[in-house]
């Protein structure tokens, strides 16, 4: 087939319309007039507030600091995230009260990892807590958001994270994951990393790794087999560093998902066209893509594109053909068969005769 044209499947997305949570326009907050909305609100930020959050600052619902909300089950409704018809994203939740939030379920009850609010909720006798998400602080927040089909972690799953920076967005992971998953968490700057392992301190199904994702040999000792690899590296290689790490460490048929920041790969080209030549940097490196979408209004210029790796090839007439020819030769006979125009012998030893 066509190497510049789209894989089967494949859907990039963008612009307009696929919205949050009952914003009158735009790809998406949870409830605001049109536009960019954020959680609650116009513009970029939420309630009364900068960047990111309900009432404050880039934080978590309101306010810099670290708060608590105590709820009982009829002050709010916690639903699974439902993306589309076909696909439930366990272990993200949507925080239904008197402001809408994603949420994941606190692995480590009492304790926030950047100052996010956490809500705790009365379910019959037994209390269960909940972290925001804030999608402005969390590229994979944003793609839940703007409407992915697919994120592919889910309690349980095993998940390299390249560009693992301060653990913001590694925490929710380990969140989804819980105790019988596990999250390699990669990252390089040093500085980052001491905060990294911080978090991994109190949680421990995340591995901490400080070191450079370009060289994957050098913790191959201390990384598993993985189900999903998560990037967020920005770097011009980045497509490279992945697939280095794919074919290292992903599973036939396991996942990626993949953060890209055009700038950080060509800052004269239009991003779609960025996001275009990583795609086909990605086919070649037996990733296919099956999704694409933007990130607006939470990130400019980025994008996320989800695939799978190495995914099992149909089995052709010809492969099937093979198969009957080699059941004919176990029970004994010799035949002589056609391949597109190519002569193939094949002779039986006479200890197999009567082998079915």
């Amino acid at each position: 087939s066509n190497s510049d044209s789209p894989s089967a499947g494949f859907s990039p997305r963008g612009g307009g319309g696929r919205g949050g949570f009952g914003g009158g326009g735009g790809r998406g907050g949870f409830g605001g007039g049109g536009g960019g909305g954020g959680f609650g609100g116009r513009g970029r930020g939420g309630d009364r507030g900068g960047r990111g959050g309900f009432r404050g600052g880039r934080g978590g619902f309101g306010g810099g600091g670290e708060e608590k909300l105590h709820l009982s089950s009829t002050a709010v409704e916690l639903y699974p995230y439902t993306v589309s018809l076909l696909f439930t994203c366990s272990g993200v939740f949507i925080c239904r009260g008197k402001e809408d939030a994603l949420v994941t379920k606190n692995m480590v009850t009492g304790e926030s990892v950047y100052g996010e609010k956490r809500i705790s909720v009365d379910e019959g006798e037994s209390k269960i807590e909940y972290r925001a998400w804030n999608p402005f602080r969390s590229k994979l927040a944003a793609a839940i958001l703007g409407g992915v089909d697919q994120i592919h972690i889910k309690p349980g799953a095993k998940v390299m994270y390249l560009g693992a920076a301060s653990g913001t967005t590694v925490s929710h992971v380990s969140d989804i994951v819980g105790p019988d998953g596990l999250v390699y968490a990669v990252e390089f700057s040093h500085r980052s990393g001491r905060d990294l392992l911080n978090v991994a301190k109190k949680r421990t199904n995340i591995i901490p790794i400080i070191e450079d994702a370009r060289h994957p040999h050098k913790y191959r000792m201390l990384v598993g087999m993985v189900d999903v690899i998560f990037a967020d590296v920005a770097q011009p290689d980045q497509t490279r560093i992945v697939a280095l790490n794919a074919h290292n460490f992903l599973k036939n048929g396991g996942h990626f998902v993949i953060s890209i920041k055009a700038n950080c790969i060509d800052s004269t080209a239009a991003p779609e066209a960025v996001f275009a030549s990583e795609v086909k940097k990605m086919s070649a490196e037996n990733m296919k893509p099956q999704e694409q979408l933007t990130l607006e209004p939470y990130e400019r210029d980025h994008a996320v594109v989800v695939g799978i790796y190495r995914s099992a090839p149909l089995i052709t007439q010809h492969v099937l053909l093979l198969y009957r020819c080699a059941a004919v030769v176990l029970k004994g006979f010799h035949t002589m068969v056609h391949i597109r125009g190519g002569r193939y012998g094949l002779k039986i030893i006479s200890q197999f005769h009567g082998i079915s």
